[in-house]
């Protein structure tokens, strides 16, 4: 065909989408762009309804994508292109931005991200306390002695140089990171309940600046494991004031999600207060059927530090548990000095007793109280040891009731016998606090998992149906069947608001010279599939995904691209001028 009749074919197409599509939904002119001079681009998105991220009602548009670069955001046809891709009766949105992602070593073992693509997910955002940089020597031989079944040879020592290895590895969609504050204790104290001098807190403090001027987002945090947890306010504030002076932020897993959520949030506030970085709270929830009440309190304290002019926010996961190990359940003192001195406390009767007897006691936590008093809310999912996968997917109390030993006990010698922290689900949260959160207008929204694909090594263990199914399940169960949320904000919450809370350059909106970072997906039929029993499903409604303008998701299969880059934040001395730290 020659190129003139392509462009005549072309021009019926766009002729035939406009007179077939239904009225465009009225919006105020002036937020309208201007007019664009009609000019040939690589690939037109025509007909699809326009959700651009600002929150703002949809209208019926043309996105047109030039290089990696959105070229035009327009009602009207824009232009002519090589490629053109129908999306009538498609939501066409920013790619969406995963907060919380564990896909630091799915991403190794395989680059597709199959289950946060086949979501709309275009970047992931890891660093929840720990992070895969800076490295030592001895954190690299733990780390291969502790990998479980991912394995991979670890050739950088920087965070950079982590997600450097990502990309030139290829990756599907972009990544980015923030520098645990767990890693960089772990770097200079070990895993100890020590506090740092002067001069090991100044390395610290120079670690997070490297980071920052690296690329990092700002400093990440999780203080209910340890050794997290021996980290004191004082030190978390002088972490944060280094990524503060690089327009980084502090991001927590926050100290207590229990008794002391109220207190642990105060902490947070206080740590941004102090340091001059905005905050935000993973996985925003109330841990335990006693906690549950608090939500009221805790939403308040947020609102609160916000009227006062403080930028603090939350992101969550949709879903009524929670999933980590059984470290979140022990004791802190009987974890000090890492993984290795925890199963040999437990190979020794004494301490072993007196570490099962406090779990028995007020001390306890809720994820304590779940493994003490209701162990079927206990679900086993991910072993390291060939010996114990056949426990996967049952609970711990089922497993106690075959043992004939009461359910601590029954985690005790698990932890011994696999010599791992073992991945559990926690059934501790309250479905109503779930969809009251989802519409807060500064919760963001992050998976707490890795992406995965179910197939190969990752079938090897099980997992939380977040992996799977968190955006998704927004989108469908509670914007759309729920109506918990709008869909023109929850997609501000999944694009502009995190951007902008990560200071990040030309990401999470439809706008003219931003990165091609585009999802097309079917409003009516985007659901999630994965289940605690059955996770390894992904999600279906999400037709089409561009990744810094390269098509991965075409007609809901992946194309096989891995276009995905480093996305670095505002101290990264990459930038034109040099980076933002003073």
């Amino acid at each position: 065909m020659s190129k003139r009749h392509a462009m005549i074919g072309f021009a019926a197409i766009m002729l035939a989408s406009c007179a077939t599509s239904p009225a465009p939904i009225a919006v105020q002119t002036s937020s309208l762009p201007a007019p664009v001079p009609l000019i040939h681009f690589d690939t037109i998105i025509s007909g699809g309804m326009i959700y651009d991220g600002s929150g703002d009602a949809p209208y019926q548009g043309y996105v047109a994508i030039s290089g990696d670069r959105i070229a035009a955001v327009s009602r009207n046809v824009p232009g002519t292109a090589a490629t053109h891709i129908a999306a009538n009766g498609m939501a066409v949105a920013p790619g969406f931005i995963n907060m919380l992602s564990w896909a630091t070593e799915s991403l190794i073992e395989d680059g597709r991200g199959q289950g946060d693509i086949r979501q709309g997910v275009t970047l992931e955002v890891f660093g929840e306390g720990w992070s895969m940089g800076p490295l030592n020597a001895e954190m690299k031989a733990l780390e291969v002695k502790r990998m479980g079944d991912i394995k991979y040879n670890i050739t950088w020592t920087s965070l950079g140089e982590y997600l450097e290895h990502l990309e030139r590895r290829g990756v599907s969609t972009n990544v980015a990171s923030f520098v645990g504050a767990t890693t960089v204790r772990v770097h200079e104290l070990g895993e100890k309940d020590v506090d740092p001098n002067p001069e090991q807190l100044q390395r610290m403090r120079g670690l997070v600046r490297n980071a920052m001027q690296e690329g990092a987002l700002g400093v990440g945090s999780s203080l209910i494991y340890a050794p997290a947890n021996f980290a004191e306010t004082p030190e978390l504030v002088a972490l944060t004031s280094e990524a503060s002076k690089c327009g980084g932020m502090y991001i927590s897993h926050i100290r207590d999600e229990g008794p002391k959520l109220i207190e642990a949030i105060d902490e947070l506030v206080e740590i941004s207060k102090q340091s001059g970085a905005p905050a935000e709270i993973y996985h925003f929830k109330q841990s335990g059927r006693d906690n549950w009440g608090k939500i009221d309190a805790a939403i308040a304290r947020v609102e609160a530090a916000r009227a006062a002019g403080q930028r603090i926010t939350a992101d969550m996961y949709t879903y009524p548990a929670s999933s980590t190990g059984f470290d979140a359940a022990f004791p802190l003192w009987v974890q000090d000095g890492g993984l290795e001195a925890w199963v040999a406390r437990l190979t020794n009767p004494r301490t072993r007793a007196r570490a099962l007897a406090e779990m028995r006691g007020p001390k306890a936590t809720e994820n304590t109280k779940l493994v003490v008093e209701e162990p079927d809310k206990v679900l086993l999912v991910g072993f390291k040891s060939e010996a114990l996968k056949p426990l996967t997917g049952r609970t711990l109390g089922s497993v106690a009731k075959e043992r004939g030993k009461r359910p601590e006990e029954v985690a005790a010698d698990l932890i011994v016998a696999d010599e791992t922290r073992i991945q559990v689900v926690y059934f501790g949260m309250n479905e109503d606090n779930v969809r009251r959160e989802v519409g807060l207008p500064w919760m963001s929204f992050g998976s707490d998992a890795a992406s995965m694909a179910p197939e190969g090594v990752f079938l090897k263990s099980s997992t939380h149906p977040r992996a799977y199914g968190n955006f998704a399940r927004l989108l469908g169960k509670y914007v759309r069947d729920e109506k918990a949320a709008n869909l023109p904000d929850a997609i501000r919450r999944l694009t502009s608001l995190p951007a902008t809370n990560l200071a990040l350059k030309d990401r999470g909106s439809l706008k003219t010279g931003y990165a091609a970072d585009i999802v097309i997906f079917d409003p009516a039929t985007i659901r999630d599939h994965a289940t605690f029993e059955k996770p390894h499903q992904l999600a279906t409604g999400v037709r089409d995904v561009f990744v810094n303008g390269v098509q991965v998701l075409k007609d809901g299969t992946h194309t096989g691209a891995k276009p995905g880059r480093v996305v670095r934040g505002p101290g990264w001395t990459g930038w034109p001028g040099g980076g933002a730290c003073k």
